[in-house]
């Protein structure tokens, strides 16, 4: 049983916020009726009431920022002053605590990055333009995950390349946030050791053709390919992270071995052809003798039958076209 280090002390809270568009409605009322209340009071001369509306204005200026768009397939995990405050799951438009701030690990690791690469390069003034801020919104769409090919030893030593694709989902946006630093590097580092401890437990392929129940990373690829998906699922079930599908997508030897493994293969398959055309030959030799008795065509010794039976398999399991020889004389 693999131990867990992840935290999972926070559960997911999903919040139903207010509809976005009567609230916007609302509020764009009231910044209305504060501008006209400012222009009536100037006009009155009524300090107070100017003062009122723009403190009135202000407030509403700050709801705004309240108004968030949530898109089909995605989720928003908000804070409140550090603290877990809750997560849209739904899509639509809504409004909530303008205080709120949304966290994305991803999002802020590349915003980090972006901005450290931005101070660096100061060739051109093209470079200062600010880009757009970065979608603070966790996806939940299904994604596919390419970790490259890797070289491991199988079970009997040799060294293997193997390579895997991953079809997951972000399925709890609450733990993919707070319990992991960064979600996706996260997956990537699963994905890489559970790879190797499967592959280490394996061989490559089979050295007895004729044993059939032993699993091996190329006759069982499918089975194999399942056991990584159950095994990369418990190791990252506790950062939210759904897995679909675990495909090997390269399997081969390794480039310092792979001329001998190939060489092997092939003596494997000329000793396999070569056992049935023996089992054949003689098959052929003793239907041969039988019915040359039953019929009493010819009558032979043990000798001859000997003969004749070393002159069949000759014939029959010789790699190039046997001559003839007639034989104008006895047999004997």
């Amino acid at each position: 049983m693999e131990k867990n280090f992840v935290n999972t002390q926070i559960e997911e809270k999903v919040l139903k916020p207010a509809n976005g568009m009567a609230m916007m409605l609302i509020l764009i009322l009231v910044m209305l009726i504060c501008v006209g209340a400012i222009v009536w009071g100037a006009m009155a001369a009524l300090a107070a009431v100017i003062v009122a509306a723009a403190v009135v204005f202000c407030i509403a200026c700050v709801l705004l920022g309240g108004l968030k768009i949530i898109n089909p397939n995605e989720a928003l995990v908000l804070t409140l002053f550090g603290k877990y405050y809750g997560t849209i799951k739904d899509h639509g438009f809504f409004f909530v605590n303008p205080f709120v701030t949304a966290r994305n690990p991803i999002a802020e690791k590349q915003n980090e990055s972006e901005g450290l690469l931005q101070e660096l390069s100061e060739s051109s003034k093209k470079n200062k333009e600010k880009k757009p801020s970065i979608n603070k919104k966790v996806s939940t769409k299904v994604l596919t995950f390419n970790n490259g090919t890797q070289k491991v030893n199988d079970a009997m030593g040799n060294p293997i390349i193997i390579g895997a694709i991953v079809v997951w989902r972000v399925e709890n946006p609450t733990k993919a946030v707070f319990n992991v630093d960064n979600y996706f590097q996260y997956l990537s580092t699963q994905c890489d050791s559970t790879i190797r401890s499967i592959a280490r437990q394996y061989p490559y392929d089979s050295i007895e053709e004729t044993d059939t129940e032993e699993k091996t990373l190329r006759g069982s690829s499918q089975e194999i390919a399942d056991m990584m998906k159950n095994r990369l699922q418990q190791r990252v079930e506790d950062a939210g992270l759904e897995v679909l599908e675990v495909r090997i997508t390269h399997l081969s030897y390794a480039e310092e071995i792979a001329a001998a493994m190939l060489r092997r293969q092939q003596a494997a398959a000329i000793i396999a052809a070569r056992q049935k055309i023996v089992t054949g030959a003689v098959g052929m030799v003793k239907t041969a003798l039988d019915q040359l008795g039953e019929e009493e065509i010819v009558l032979l010794d043990e000798e001859r039958k000997a003969a004749m039976v070393s002159n069949l398999l000759v014939v029959l399991c010789g790699d190039k076209e046997a001559q003839p020889v007639v034989n104008s004389g006895t047999i004997y």
